[in-house]
């Protein structure tokens, strides 16, 4: 891996698991970290109800747009973590993958989505610590 890693999230909508994950990613790991997310067929906007529970926790994600999954932003990305993006993922070698098993936080209400947003900062967390970077 380079000096300064990237990680690409990457779930199906780019709307709540892989917004919340950049975000955190973001959050504990500052600059040392090249953050990007991105989803296999992208919602037009991201779930509100996602950007209302990072709020809770100090996490502005209102600026992020869902963004496509390309060939190029994967290909350059040295770990990859996918919630739920099935066979749209692409696979090269020598490449770091992580599957995160995680609920879908699109149509739960604010209850669920904290709870999703807490295992992924507990996830965020453990990756950081498995990276090598220098938190913020």
């Amino acid at each position: 891996m380079s000096r300064r890693p990237t990680v690409l999230f990457v779930c199906v909508h780019n709307a709540g698991r892989s917004q919340m994950a950049a975000g955190w990613l973001r959050h504990l790991a500052g600059d040392a970290v090249e953050v990007r997310s991105a989803g296999s067929e992208p919602a037009e906007r991201i779930n509100p109800v996602a950007v209302e529970a990072m709020r809770e926790v100090g996490i502005d994600i209102t600026a992020n747009v869902p963004r496509k999954l390309d060939w190029e932003t994967a290909e350059s990305s040295d770990v990859l973590i996918t919630m739920g993006c099935g066979d749209a993922c692409p696979v090269f070698p020598g490449k770091r993958y992580l599957d995160w098993q995680l609920d879908d936080p699109a149509g739960q209400g604010i209850e669920a989505v904290r709870a999703i947003r807490d295992e992924i900062r507990v996830r965020v967390e453990r990756l950081i610590a498995d990276l090598p970077v220098t938190p913020a």
